[in-house]
C-alpha cells in the first residue's frame, strides 16, 4: 500500500517538523520581506516583521483550516502580512503614513487590483522557489528532461534524442516532477 505524501501545509498542520517549517521559511521569506518592503519600512525593520509573520504563522499553523477555497493560505498569509505592517506603523506613529494606510486597506480588500496583483506574483513566486527548492530531489537527467518538456515545450522524442534517454523515460521524468510539485504545492497556489 503506497501512502500518499502529504503537502507542505499538510505537514505543518499535522505533523510539523523541522525540515516542513524549514521548506516554507526557505519559500516564503523573500516574498513576506518584498511585500513588506513596498510598505515604506526600512531594511532592517523588514527582515524583523518579516521574522514577527512567521511566529504568527508557526503560532497559528496548527488551527489553521483551509476552507477549501481557491487561495487560502494565500489569503490568510496576505491577512498576517498586513496585519503586522499595520502594528509597525501604529506603533511608530499613531496611524501609519496615509498613502501606507491606503495601500495597506487594498491590498486586504478580495477585489481590489493590488489584491489581485499580489495574488498573481504569490502564486509564480510560490511556484519558481518551490522549483528551486525540489530540484535537488531529483537526477539532472530527470530535472533536464522535465525542464526541455515543461519549459521550452520540446517533444519528448527530441528530448529522450539529445539525453539518450528513452521516450518512455522522459515521460516518466516529467510525470515524477510534476506529481511531487503538485504533493508539495497543494493548498499553496491555485
Amino acid at each position: 500500500m503506497t501512502v500518499t505524501p502529504l503537502s507542505l501545509l499538510d505537514r505543518l498542520r499535522s505533523e510539523p517538523d523541522q525540515p516542513s517549517w524549514h521548506r516554507l521559511v526557505s519559500l516564503y521569506t523573500p516574498l513576506i520581506r518584498d511585500t513588506i518592503a513596498r510598505f515604506d519600512v526600512q531594511s532592517a525593520d523588514a527582515d524583523d516583521l518579516t521574522q514577527e509573520v512567521f511566529a504568527v504563522v508557526t503560532r497559528s499553523m496548527g488551527t489553521f483550516e483551509h476552507n477549501g477555497r481557491s487561495g487560502a493560505f494565500r489569503n490568510w498569509l496576505r491577512s498576517v502580512v498586513v496585519h503586522r505592517v499595520r502594528v509597525y506603523w501604529e506603533t511608530r506613529r499613531r496611524q501609519p503614513l496615509v498613502e501606507v494606510g491606503q495601500r495597506l486597506t487594498e491590498l486586504e480588500d478580495p477585489s481590489s487590483n493590488l489584491c489581485r496583483q499580489w495574488d498573481r506574483e504569490h502564486d509564480a513566486f510560490v511556484l519558481r522557489r518551490l522549483l528551486d527548492l525540489l530540484k535537488v530531489e531529483f537526477t539532472t537527467s530527470t530535472w533536464e528532461a522535465f525542464c526541455r518538456q515543461v519549459f521550452d515545450e520540446v517533444a519528448p522524442s527530441i528530448v529522450a534524442e539529445e539525453l539518450g534517454l528513452t521516450i518512455n523515460a522522459v515521460r516518466i521524468a516529467k510525470w515524477r516532477v510534476q506529481r511531487r510539485m503538485m504533493q508539495e504545492v497543494a493548498g499553496l497556489i491555485d
